[in-house]
């Protein structure tokens, strides 16, 4: 469990380090933990939504969710609370930053080619559930 929890942490500080080098580079240094834990969410919810696809595309159910619908804002509420008490809660991502900071700079870069292919992964899954989801006549399932 701590194994995954430190990743976490380490998946959060490559964003935000990422983050902090292109703000710094374009005069954006305001709200760079804000911005870094967007990108979090994002992805979280890209996932959420990959595998919602992914149900409907093999059971063939045809869903049409609004934000009104607990079965999508109960889960949205869930992923948000999580960032919340993980990241911004007492700001415990600090401590971790400091932590992995000292890696050595092999070892950072190892890291942070590990979460540019977790990002791409998440991407290009969500784009091929979406290309899958146009594939599927929804015309016979309604």
């Amino acid at each position: 469990m701590k194994f995954i929890k430190k990743s976490y942490y380490y998946f959060f500080y490559k964003i935000y380090r990422s983050i902090e080098y292109t703000s710094n580079s374009f005069g954006g240094e305001t709200l760079i933990s804000s911005k870094a834990g967007l990108v979090m969410l994002a992805l979280q919810v890209w996932v959420l939504i990959s595998i919602s696809a992914y149900y409907a595309i093999y059971t063939k159910t045809f869903i049409e969710l609004t934000i009104s619908m607990p079965i999508v804002y109960i889960p949205a509420i869930i992923v948000f609370a999580f960032n919340y008490f993980t990241l911004d809660y007492k700001d415990n991502w600090k401590k971790y930053n400091v932590e992995f900071a000292n890696y050595s700079k092999r070892k950072n870069r190892i890291g942070g080619w590990i979460v540019f292919g977790i990002i791409l992964l998440v991407i290009s899954n969500l784009i091929y559930a979406f290309y899958l989801m146009g594939e599927v006549d929804w015309n016979k399932y309604r």
